[in-house]
């Protein structure tokens, strides 16, 4: 497994991020058997938020099953997010709900610390300052290390640098080779013909590799928003033909070359993969081993419907 350093960040980070998304429908013993299998080929960073599952379940389901694993907390990074408010139809990043979702993100995880605590997509009617009041009460009491952002554009990020001190070391996105806005724009640019010339995130790829924030992809195998998996999907035969051709050639899976797609970018970004089957996460965790060359990248682009202007 491939391992970055993220700057100003969490070091010696595997490049492949266990999501608990979906772990609140597993009983503890399969829970711990995922959580295990991740770190046994690898995976180090697993990421949670407070809305995956109903009262955030996934962090109680992994509580209860870490004990099982016969790891240590300082064995690995756990990583959370706040602001959405699905119970109350709001995104809320107010300091009460900023200081109130880490105590129960600890709570509910069993742990006195998070190692990187996100903003869950951007409140629209957020106060920086009281982001920034959130983020010193957190350090000081030491139960976040660091700090991030998800799914934000450039121009909301430094409205946040201005007014809050910790290093904002973390943008979590999506991306994959279907969903590959963050990279279209700077190769249709300024064309009418097609729509991939739209810049819909503000350069935010660009912006980040500036700034050293780390990209984290979520649902690195997905299309559209959430369309479903495009693996050995019928409504995707160029991609997966080509997708099998390096899959056969470096003895993985069509799935780990899709991860190693995304892993081959200079920027140094992490994956998120979701699965809950612990076969498909051994699979998927040999993505940093597959060889991926300029013109390999360029032939999944390529074969996932994109055309060079």
């Amino acid at each position: 497994m491939k391992h970055i350093d993220i700057v100003n960040g969490p070091q010696n980070v595997s490049a492949v991020i266990q999501g608990c998304m979906r772990m609140p429908d597993l009983s503890k013993e399969d829970a711990a058997k995922v959580i295990r299998t991740a770190y046994d080929n690898g995976i180090n960073f697993y990421d949670h938020a407070t809305c995956y599952g109903a009262d955030g379940a996934a962090e109680s389901k992994f509580a209860e099953a870490f004990p099982l694993t016969g790891l240590k907390r300082e064995d690995i990074f756990i990583q959370s997010k706040c602001g959405l408010c699905f119970d109350r139809n709001e995104f809320d990043w107010t300091k009460e709900n900023i200081l109130a979702s880490v105590d129960d993100s600890l709570r509910r995880l069993k742990t006195e610390y998070l190692d990187t605590l996100l903003l869950h997509r951007p409140d629209v009617l957020y106060d920086p300052e009281e982001v920034a009041e959130a983020f010193d009460a957190l350090e000081k009491a030491g139960k976040v290390h660091f700090f991030g952002v998800s799914n934000l554009v450039p121009m909301q990020i430094e409205l946040l640098k201005k007014y809050v001190k910790q290093p904002l070391v973390i943008n979590q996105v999506q991306l994959s080779l279907e969903q590959s806005q963050l990279i279209d724009q700077a190769l249709y640019m300024n064309n009418k013909t097609t729509d991939y010339s739209v810049n819909r995130d503000g350069n935010a790829l660009d912006y980040c590799r500036l700034m050293d924030i780390t990209i984290q992809a979520w649902s690195p195998l997905q299309f559209g928003m959430f369309g479903g998996s495009f693996i050995d999907n019928p409504d995707f035969p160029e991609l997966n033909r080509t997708l099998g051709e390096i899959a056969e050639r470096e003895n993985a899976s069509k799935a780990a070359v899709a991860i190693a797609w995304i892993l081959r970018h200079p920027a140094k970004m992490q994956a998120i993969i979701g699965s809950m089957n612990p076969e498909h996460i051994k699979d998927v965790c040999s993505a940093s081993s597959v060889n991926i060359s300029h013109h390999d990248w360029y032939a999944l682009y390529l074969s996932a419907g994109k055309f060079l202007p």
